[in-house]
């Protein structure tokens, strides 16, 4: 460092020249950067300088502070809960279920048993599915731990929790207790939590071995959760709700104890990103105020049709000339000339004005003639965030056409198909094999001689196929059409369509079966859909011959 001539002092560098203001500002940190993002004296950038937090330290901390804003948002905003509502219904719907599919070339080659082949394992998931029907449907609801909900609607709960949430937690539970004749047949439950139980003891920071309730070990992988014994709002249960209880997340032999399943937006990360209204909050929030002061402008507009207007008003008279009798004459006239005219045309009143008065409307200004297209950009910023599609998020299918709606649901499918598959590998495919296990031990399944027990091969026996609700269709002839020419040229079979539909194709193949046979039953002609147009095909004997080479 010198000084200049003014006894300023100025900074040298390395080579003693002065290092003037603008010199000062490229050597800087950002200074100059050859990416504008890295730029820290842009007037667009200089305020914006983001702390480079770790995966779990961006969100454990500010965790409940936006699950609680974001659960007033779906509770009390229409777009927030039926963006909600789109979702569930279309990745999980009423009859979300597993199509077991068990591995059977696995067990082949690690048995070295050629009887696991296709057919047994066709064999093996019927069965399955017929066992798992009687837990996953029991009217009395013993799948659930609380007894009130059917299987798919506790994985609809579940994954409710992870869109609003982050995170989607149950704990399986065995209870025998409830097992015997006209009760429960297994002892396998569901006891879905409110990830707002999962938290570090006493609501401590987060440390090396415990992030936002997870216990992990040196790799980072969860061994064990804490969850509260009630929640933090029960005021009933006070001693319960500053209580934690280490929950191992599996057991020695690999069933699951915890399910925890959340997206993982970085490496690193054991807590879910608070839900997929998370990154629009504040702007949803916006939207909601504007939407209410837009509808009361309008109601208040709404309350003044017309007004009278007259030339003088009386205290203002009264105070400008003080008590002059012709004023009060004038007023006196007005007030009687009102209170005695009833001119009447039919039921209809006909106004009849003093001399001076003059009737005058309210034009209304609101809602603001823009407000509707700027409710849509808002509406496709959230439709955006959420994998909706515009449509589906505003249910407004006015300005929209064929081609543009099918592109549209096309889109927004993937990301629906995306969180299902996600879902049902990460939550309800563990949930399902703690079944699994059980009723392999207690029901009969059509096992080779010398298979393996479950535990020891329990990806290979569970394997599944989960089925949610049906795609639907815009245009139900072409896309039926599509279908069938789809599958004619190979690029498609009848049981990729019939899942995109929510159905089973066997299922369907069986009931088609039944009703031609009712058709021939009752005497009525077989229609062309039951397979009039195959050559060869003879209703009578319900077949299908190869056609005579030409």
């Amino acid at each position: 460092m010198t000084a200049r001539s003014d006894n300023a002092p100025v900074i040298l560098d390395a080579r003693g020249e002065p290092i003037t203001p603008n010199r000062a500002r490229a050597l800087a940190p950002g200074g100059n950067a050859p990416y504008d993002a890295a730029d820290n004296y842009g007037a667009h950038v200089a305020a914006w300088q983001p702390y480079l937090y770790s995966p779990d330290g961006e969100l454990n901390m500010y965790r409940d502070r936006i699950v609680a804003r974001v659960r007033d948002l779906v509770r009390n905003d229409g777009w927030a809960s039926g963006a909600v509502t789109r979702i569930l219904d279309n990745a999980i719907g009423g009859h979300y279920r597993p199509l077991f599919r068990p591995d059977y070339r696995a067990l082949a080659a690690y048995t070295g048993k050629s009887t696991f082949d296709a057919q047994w394992a066709h064999e093996f998931g019927r069965v399955a599915e017929a066992h798992y029907r009687s837990w996953a449907f029991d009217p009395n609801h013993y799948c659930d731990a609380q007894r009130n909900l059917t299987f798919p609607q506790m994985m609809r709960l579940a994954f409710r929790h992870k869109l609003v949430d982050g995170d989607g937690l149950a704990q399986m539970v065995w209870l025998p207790d409830r097992i015997g004749l006209g009760r429960a047949r297994y002892a396998t439950a569901v006891q879905i939590l409110d990830p707002d139980r999962l938290s570090n003891p006493q609501l401590r920071f987060d440390s090396a071995d415990s992030r936002g309730g997870v216990q992990i070990d040196r790799y980072g992988a969860a061994h064990a959760y804490w969850i509260r014994k009630a929640h933090q709002g029960d005021w009933w249960a006070a001693a319960d709700s500053v209580t934690w209880e280490s929950i191992p997340r599996e057991t020695d032999w690999g069933r699951p104890i915890i399910v925890h399943d959340f997206d993982h937006d970085r490496a690193g990360q054991h807590r879910g990103g608070a839900g997929i209204f998370t990154p629009i909050l504040q702007r949803m929030r916006m939207l909601a105020k504007m939407d209410s002061t837009e509808l009361d402008a309008a109601v208040i507009n709404s309350m003044f049709g017309a007004y009278l207007e007259s030339p003088f008003d009386p205290q203002l008279v009264e105070q400008a000339i003080g008590d002059s009798v012709e004023m009060s004459a004038y007023q006196t006239a007005r007030s009687d000339f009102h209170a005695d005219r009833r001119t009447m045309l039919g039921d209809v009143k006909v106004p009849i004005l003093f001399p001076g008065e003059k009737i005058n409307t309210v034009k209304a200004e609101r809602p603001n003639s823009n407000f509707a297209q700027f409710e849509k950009v808002f509406l496709r910023n959230f439709s955006a965030a959420t994998g909706l599609s515009s449509q589906q998020f505003s249910q407004d299918w006015s300005d929209t056409n064929y081609s543009s709606a099918r592109g549209a649901l096309l889109e927004a499918f993937k990301t629906l198909k995306r969180r299902q598959a996600d879902f049902s590998t990460g939550f309800a495919q563990p949930v399902v094999g703690c079944w699994l296990e059980e009723s392999m031990d207690v029901d009969d399944y059509p096992m080779p001689a010398g298979a393996p027990p479950f535990a020891e091969c329990r990806a290979m026996y569970s394997r599944a196929e989960w089925m949610g609700p049906a795609r639907g269709w815009i245009d139900p002839v072409a896309e039926k059409q599509g279908s069938v020419l789809g599958m004619d040229a190979g690029l498609s079979t009848l049981q990729l369509e019939c899942m995109e539909q929510g159905l089973d194709y066997e299922e369907v193949l069986e009931q088609r079966a039944r009703e031609i046979e009712k058709f021939e039953e009752l005497g009525i002609p077989v229609p062309t859909w039951a397979g009039m147009q195959v050559p060869g095909y003879t209703p009578a004997s319900q077949t299908i011959s190869k056609p005579e080479p030409t």
